[in-house]
């Protein structure tokens, strides 16, 4: 569904990514893992037209992405979670939910009523504002958000970031059930070891390159990889 090849990405003159590849299969949750500042949510944003590299190829669905806008990469069905969630603090989460409807999004895909089936939580607390959410709750709301705009993949900076291990948990389990609802889930995250419970497999960052590719198994057999570019 998604290959990315050989990219590079500046930040002025700083060489941010240098030369990332990575695929992805329609239907996985694939969780890139590393260290703050190696570039993890500069791929991210690369891949969603935020940030334009300089070099290689992004490719979704067979269509080259680099060089697209971030509203043209959203038409093509990828979804984008920031990490700071950008929820609408003075609307009530049933508005919330309708800023995400993208026009021309296919009939039979994701609406109010499927979102609060899949999130209940969010359907009694549908007239409440959100910023009155807790951490997890607005992060719930962030993701349902952008699944109002029926994307077949979504890419998730920090979902984990800030929040108890209790909602991490809850947080993680909601990103699997999209999953498992047919929507492919790119996440970044440095929580190693609850990211293991839900991702089918997993990239490692170094600074600006990747390190590792492999599932479960091969990442915890990975004890050197793992003490050099994680917090582990």
């Amino acid at each position: 569904m998604l290959e990315v090849k050989d990219i590079h990405s500046f930040y002025g003159k700083s060489h941010i990514l240098q030369g990332v590849s990575m695929a992805l299969k329609e239907g996985e949750l694939v969780c890139l893992l590393g260290r703050n500042g190696v570039g993890k949510s500069t791929t991210l944003k690369s891949i969603m037209g935020l940030v334009k590299p300089s070099e290689g190829s992004i490719r979704f669905n067979e269509q080259e992405l680099i060089g697209k806008r971030p509203y043209e990469v959203a038409r093509l069905g990828v979804g984008y979670v920031p990490e700071d969630r950008r929820i609408f603090r003075s609307l009530t989460v049933h508005e919330n939910l309708l800023m995400g409807i993208r026009n021309g999004a296919k009939k039979g895909g994701w609406t109010i009523e499927r979102v609060y089936e899949q999130f209940p939580q969010l359907k009694q607390r549908r007239e409440n504002k959100g910023g009155h959410l807790s951490g997890g709750e607005q992060q719930m709301l962030t993701v349902a958000r952008t699944l109002m705009g029926d994307p077949k993949l979504i890419l998730v900076d920090e979902p984990t970031e800030g929040l108890a291990p209790l909602i991490v948990k809850e947080v993680l389990e909601m990103l699997a059930a999209v999953r498992s609802s047919g929507v492919t889930v790119l996440m970044v995250e440095q929580n190693f070891k609850a990211s293991i419970k839900v991702a089918d497999r997993f990239y490692i960052m170094g600074k600006g390159h990747m390190v590792f590719d492999g599932d479960t198994e091969a990442l915890l057999a990975a004890e050197e990889i793992r003490r050099n570019y994680l917090e582990v």
